[in-house]
């Protein structure tokens, strides 16, 4: 079965929730899965960002668990387990685990966090193939929009 492309009229009337959900679970799904190909999950590298003093973390201090599950609380995902994957950063030698329970970046992991780093611009690029970055603004200004309408914060 064939299917002709919605006109502009048609997708006027389309829900936005139903196509941002959509893109979202998509994005999301291509991103990890692209960087599973170079051997890490995306709760790893959000671990090593947010223990850099570098990158997320103001300070560089260790942080626990609880208190690393409350500065990604906005990104994680039902499915992913901050414990399992900082044990395995710790067991690589890319985190170590003090006597307090606080987790630190270490020498490694600050450099598997800047390797890491390394594919984001290829696989952003992959996103935006064929996307001119004026429409890329425009869809992010009409779904702001669409926060502030329904009462959300934007900033």
């Amino acid at each position: 079965m064939t299917t002709s492309p919605l006109t502009d009229a048609q997708l006027a009337t389309q829900p936005a929730a139903y196509w941002t959900g959509l893109a979202y679970e998509a994005l999301i799904a291509f991103t990890r899965e692209r960087q599973a190909e170079h051997g890490f999950t995306q709760p790893q590298f959000r671990l090593l960002r947010n223990l850099s003093a570098n990158d997320l973390s103001a300070d560089g201090r260790g942080m626990t668990i609880p208190e690393l599950r409350e500065a990604m609380r906005s990104y994680l995902r039902p499915e992913d387990d901050l414990t399992t994957a900082a044990h395995t950063l710790v067991e690589q030698g890319r985190l170590r685990l003090d006597d307090e329970g606080l987790l630190w970046i270490t020498e490694a992991g600050e450099a598997a966090r800047l390797e890491l780093k390394r594919y984001a611009p290829a696989i952003r690029a992959r996103i935006h193939e064929g996307i001119d970055d004026a429409d890329y603004v425009t869809t992010l200004k009409v779904l702001r929009q669409m926060l502030r309408n329904t009462g959300r914060p934007v900033d």
